[in-house]
């Protein structure tokens, strides 16, 4: 009972969260672009290629499940190309070899890139148990999902089957953040009531299944809403809360806040915070958040020790993107923070992201940046953008690089 109650609070706070701030901060921004676009490019339906009758009968297909392609120009090699998905966030992607999954709020969809065939997974197919995903990833051969109230949904390529897990299978809750096989062969899964780790990887023995949260860590894991984990240097597990960084390593936790060097002081980022969607005003359990953490007093999308994306590069150097605290680096005993007036397009970092050659790229609510050397190269809309706030990444096999945002993807083509 204490369990199935504590969800329903979850379920309803998160449900005002994701309404109220994520999907309207995209949604301002992302309905401007999506007119914007409807002068500056020419629709088509396959991408790179010229338009042919064919292709017309196939974009009107595809217009029908509101996906649309299109491209700057009808020129064979492009700088970059739209996939449009219509009102919704595109939260998580994957690469796949010549597969991209793109995960939005309204289903994932399976994208070929040889062909352009497509096929979406949604609830009404019988799929998923919620169309909002929040995650993206592979599992050995399988293809994990990670959704916004319908738990852990898995994909059997082989089979053509999907197999779903809650909170009677052992998951800490049905909203799920992140998911990662670790070295030593477990799985975690960060959710809005904690981490669980299935020792093994094996999701179908109950027994394999832990939880980890505020209650049993002692505060070893400072909030029970976990937005990333990653994997360090010899086996540090590193989780990404709404009240800081933890480190969990040989069954000890520790954890980290603003007070001991996690993201920008207000009067850093003040000026430059350009909207003022607050989740402290959006939840109770935000303003209780801002309350425990000093900050009642701020009446702005700032709180330092949110952090929304995490990422560990190839030195085992933590990078946490934070709720307008900026950037912030950590190598295990100095933090280091990144601003907007270090080069950054926004303090409001949504996504971070390894590519294939080990950088870092910020996804923010003004820009995408790669992280090179202390600096930052800025990409836009007028680079290719399909909106300028960045939610997912992936680095195709054709070398392309797809970046999700509100309302659809860009697909970037040599120029990164």
């Amino acid at each position: 009972m204490k369990l199935e109650s504590k969800n329903t609070t979850v379920l309803i706070g998160a449900a005002i969260v994701v309404v109220l701030v994520a999907y309207n901060l995209g949604k301002s921004q992302g309905e401007k672009t999506i007119e914007e676009n409807k002068t500056e490019s020419v629709k088509i339906a396959v991408l790179d290629k010229p338009v042919q009758q064919p292709a017309i009968e196939k974009n009107q297909e595809t217009q029908k499940a509101h996906i649309q392609i299109e491209t700057k120009s009808l020129l064979p090699e492009p700088k970059f190309s739209h996939f449009r998905v219509g009102n919704r966030n595109v939260k998580g992607m994957l690469a796949d070899g010549n597969l991209v999954w793109v995960g939005t709020s309204g289903g994932v969809i399976r994208y070929e890139l040889e062909t352009d065939d497509y096929k979406l997974f949604d609830v009404a197919g019988g799929s998923l148990l919620s169309n909002g995903i929040f995650h993206v990833s592979k599992l050995d051969e399988k293809i994990v999902v990670g959704t916004y109230g319908g738990g852990l949904s898995v994909y059997d390529p082989s089979a053509d089957s999907w197999k779903n897990y809650n909170i009677p299978d052992g998951l800490a809750d049905q909203f799920v953040y992140d998911v990662q096989r670790v070295s030593n062969g477990d799985v975690w899964i960060a959710t809005w009531s904690g981490a669980n780790r299935i020792i093994d990887g094996e999701l179908d023995n109950p027994d394999k299944w832990q939880t980890f949260n505020v209650e049993n860590t002692a505060g070893g894991l400072p909030n029970d809403w976990v937005y990333g984990l990653e994997e360090g240097k010899d086996g540090i597990m590193w989780f990404a809360t709404e009240n800081g960084l933890a480190k969990y390593k040989g069954g000890k936790w520790e954890n980290w806040q603003h007070e001991d060097g996690l993201g920008n002081s207000y009067e850093v980022v003040k000026d430059d915070i350009k909207f003022s969607r607050d989740p402290g005003s959006a939840s109770r359990h935000h303003a209780k958040q801002k309350e425990e953490q000093g900050l009642s007093r701020i009446n702005a999308a700032y709180n330092p020790n949110y952090i929304v994306s995490l990422e560990v590069d190839d030195d085992g150097v933590v990078w946490c993107g934070t709720w307008g605290g900026g950037l912030a680096r950590f190598d295990g005993k100095q933090w280091k923070n990144y601003s907007s007036r270090d080069g950054l397009p926004s303090n409001h970092i949504f996504m971070l992201y390894k590519d294939d050659n080990g950088k870092i790229w910020a996804g923010t609510s003004h820009g995408l940046a790669k992280i090179e050397n202390g600096q930052f190269k800025v990409i836009t809309r007028k680079d290719g953008l399909y909106a300028d706030n960045v939610f997912s990444m992936a680095n195709a096999a054709d070398g392309s690089m797809w970046i999700g945002s509100f309302g659809g993807v860009a697909r970037l083509h040599n120029q990164l």
